[in-house]
């Protein structure tokens, strides 16, 4: 369905109700399956499958995933006034790469998903297509995590060569070596797609798109998947003895850095996106530690808070034309409902006892200190730091802005483009449903319920102590406290994305894309010219044949022979007549249907990678009907 919208531009009109109607069967879908445990095995290659199967942890990501993207489509309902079918079908397809990740059972199943995911991530970013900056963005993000998920394909090898198998809860069983180059290519390719260090400055430039897009991107789908990959692999992580270990420190790390760059933004959206980064961080910590369920109510939890203050963002900015948070002051006093709902969701965020990130942090820290002080201190430090750029954003947004600086705000307003001045009930609903996720799902770490997960998950529960609960909702209050009354320092050193920027673009963009134009050229000066050296050669060969016919065999032709020519020019006639006249009408065909083949090649990634997914479509259809 979401092919269909994104690639025939005729549903224009009805792309809504499609998408919406699409959207709700698959949440409806994805819960009853959670409920069911289904799975499904295709054969694929020579020893593994294609297999799509829910467990005890897809049973929680693929609801949520799904869920949010109904709510995420809501609000595009109210905010996207243009190219509809296209923004919906691609919004589908990414969503449904993120499902398909999340179900996966092997890596053909999981490399089909993440391509797809990051393919859609590209379009979607680069959404508005003639804006060269956006398309730039997208790009940016596209070769930065695509360069990393060569990390799959590499396990994959070492897999198979490692005796493991494809299967995902296989890997750990391959030899110690292999398995090792299998731990190192998913760790990548994950932390690539989680946006942690040093990947993370991808994640500032994917703020180019359109607003939903950003709420999907940062809390159920691509980065999410990065956590969820590592939550799905760490038996293997643990195989290894040191993957883990630099699992949880990379984690940490990038909780503690990132949360710095996020106090320091001073773009709304900017500021979010560090803090996507520093709180994935805390995911990838729990996989390092080997807390599965933690990270897993955090990653849920994670997703309800985020897609809220994403797509609150994107109301204001379509409102006032802004995201810059100096031109947001006071905001939550004009649409209350909005603001009461972005202040559930920052508390949260700050880690306020007892909203939901508050418990899902202190399951994820609990496990830490269980296996190091260090990995501890350096948790508790990055979540004081969540509830500084929490408290950031609900200074800006709650506090009112003296008379004599009001010209200062008014200066911001549509700078970025025309405000509307109007939030509307399709903006507002799905925020409602979000603000209760970002209050309760903290359940899930909470006794009874994080026991009952961790013991679903086949792990041993390991609660907080009533200390540690007490101590860091304490420093929260603290934090948020001293926030609203002096303010947060914000680092200029920070404020680039570390420099990250022109790291990337240095070692990663411009080196892929310098190969591709040096590809580019070998193909015209190298390949195109023995193509056509090789037609030249048979033509002046059969120029030459000609000539020797003409010149040779026929002077050694006598009288008594001229009526042996008769025939034979009777026989060349008949040949120009319909030998070569079948093969000009068959040409004629070829060329046709090179004209028409032509017709797709258009030159936009996106539209050739939407071609891919039809035929592998098409591929998989037949598989489930010859099965």
């Amino acid at each position: 369905m979401g092919g269909l919208l994104a690639l025939n531009p005729r549903v224009e009109r009805f792309a809504t109700i499609v998408s919406l109607t699409t959207a709700t069967a698959t949440a409806a879908l994805a819960i009853s399956v959670a409920i069911a445990r289904p799975s499904v095995s295709m054969p694929f290659m020579a020893g593994t499958d294609f297999a799509l199967g829910v467990d005890a942890l897809s049973a929680l990501i693929a609801p949520m995933v799904a869920v949010v993207t109904l709510l995420v489509l809501v609000f595009v309902a109210g905010e996207i006034r243009e190219s509809r079918a296209r923004f919906h079908g691609l919004m589908l397809l990414f969503a449904s790469a993120a499902l398909l990740t999340a179900t996966a059972q092997t890596l053909p199943a999981l490399l089909f998903a993440w391509e797809l995911m990051g393919a859609m991530s590209y379009a979607l970013i680069g959404f508005w297509w003639r804006d060269d900056h956006r398309v730039s963005a997208g790009l940016t993000a596209f070769v930065t995590t695509r360069t990393a998920d060569v990390g799959l394909y590499v396990a994959a090898a070492a897999a198979v060569a490692g005796g493991a198998g494809l299967a995902l809860t296989d890997l750990a069983e391959g030899s110690p070596g292999w398995r090792d180059v299998a731990a190192a290519g998913v760790l990548v390719a994950a932390l690539g797609k989680a946006a942690q260090l040093p990947f993370s400055f991808w994640l500032s430039r994917a703020m180019e798109g359109p607003s939903p897009v950003s709420a999907l991107l940062h809390s159920a789908a691509m980065v999410a998947m990065g956590g969820y990959l590592l939550l799905r692999t760490e038996p293997l992580l643990a195989a290894t003895g040191w993957a883990s270990t630099a699992t949880a420190w990379v984690g940490a790390i990038t909780a503690l850095v990132l949360g710095l760059v996020a106090v320091a933004q001073r773009d709304l959206k900017q500021l979010l996106a560090a803090s996507t980064s520093a709180q994935l961080g805390f995911v990838v910590l729990a996989a390092g530690v080997g807390s599965v369920a933690g990270g897993t109510a955090h990653l849920v939890a994670h997703a309800s808070v985020k897609a809220l203050l994403f797509l609150a963002a994107g109301a204001w900015l379509t409102a006032l034309g802004t995201k810059r948070l100096a031109g947001l002051y006071g905001v939550a006093r004009r649409w209350r409902l909005v603001g009461w709902s972005v202040t559930v969701g920052a508390l949260s965020l700050a880690g306020v006892a007892p909203l939901a990130l508050w418990a899902t942090k202190d399951a994820v820290l609990a496990a830490a200190l269980e296996e190091s002080l260090w990995l501890y201190a350096v948790g508790l430090l990055a979540a004081a730091l969540s509830a500084a750029y929490a408290g950031k954003i609900l200074v800006v947004i709650w506090r009112e802005v003296p008379q004599e600086g009001a010209t200062r705000v008014e200066q911001h307003l549509d700078e970025e483009q025309q405000g509307s001045r109007h939030v509307g009930v399709l903006e507002q609903a799905p925020l409602v449903v979000l603000t209760v996720g970002a209050a309760v799902l903290g359940l899930l770490a909470l006794p009874p319920m994080g026991g009952r997960l961790a013991s679903a998950l086949g792990e041993e529960a390991v609660d907080a102590t009533a200390a540690e609960w007490a101590v860091s909702a304490l420093i929260a209050l603290v934090v948020l406290a001293a926030v609203w009354r002096w303010g947060v320092p914000e680092p200029r050193w920070a404020r680039g994305w570390l420099g990250l920027d022109a790291a990337t673009r240095a070692v990663v963009v411009r080196p892929t894309l310098a190969l591709a134009a040096a590809l580019a050229r070998f193909d015209d000066r190298v390949l195109d010219r023995a193509v056509t050296g090789v037609a030249a050669a048979a033509l002046s060969a059969a120029k030459g044949a000609a000539v020797f016919d003409d010149g040779v065999l026929d002077a050694g032709v006598d009288a008594a022979s001229r009526a042996s020519l008769r025939a034979a020019d009777r026989a060349a006639r008949d040949d120009d007549r319909w030998i070569d006249g079948l093969v000009e009408a068959f040409a004629a065909h070829m060329r046709t249907l090179g004209q028409i083949a032509r017709r797709p090649q258009t030159g936009q990634l996106h539209q050739y990678y939407l071609q891919a997914i039809a035929v592998l479509a098409v591929g998989v259809l037949l598989l489930v009907m010859v099965r």
